[in-house]
C-alpha cells in the first residue's frame, strides 16, 4: 500500500513505515502530524485517484527529528563589470515516520 501526498508544493510517494523528509512542520519531536492531501493511494486491491485530492483520505505519521539540509551555493558573476556574489542556503527539514495510511470506506453492497 502506498500513497502520494503533498505538503510544503512538493509531492512524495510514502509507504507505511517509511520515513520521509519534508519541509519543516510546525510541531515538537514526537508529535502527530495528519497529511490530508493525498493525490493518489493504492491499496492491494483498491486505487483512489483525487482531482486534486482523495476526499476522505488521511495519512498520518510522526515527527521523529527537525534538521537543515545540505548547503546550496549560488554563486551570481558578470565578467566585463567584475560583479560577482555568493550566497548559500540551507532548507529547514522535518523527518517524519508514516505510521499508518487511511482511505475512505466504499460501501459495500
Amino acid at each position: 500500500m502506498y500513497a502520494i501526498i503533498k505538503s510544503g508544493g512538493k509531492q512524495y510517494r510514502v509507504t507505511e513505515g517509511a520515513t520521509v523528509e519534508v519541509e519543516r512542520l510546525a510541531g515538537d519531536v514526537g508529535q502527530e502530524v495528519e497529511f490530508q492531501d493525498v493525490l493518489f493511494a493504492n491499496d492491494d486491491n483498491t486505487v483512489a485517484a483525487g482531482n486534486p485530492s482523495v476526499s476522505g483520505a488521511r495519512v498520518v505519521g510522526t515527527i521523529v527529528a527537525h534538521k537543515r539540509g545540505d548547503k546550496v551555493l549560488v554563486f551570481k558573476f558578470k565578467k566585463t563589470k567584475m560583479y560577482r556574489k555568493l550566497q548559500g542556503h540551507r532548507q529547514n527539514l522535518s523527518e517524519v515516520t508514516i505510521s499508518r495510511i487511511e482511505l475512505p470506506q466504499k460501501d459495500q453492497e
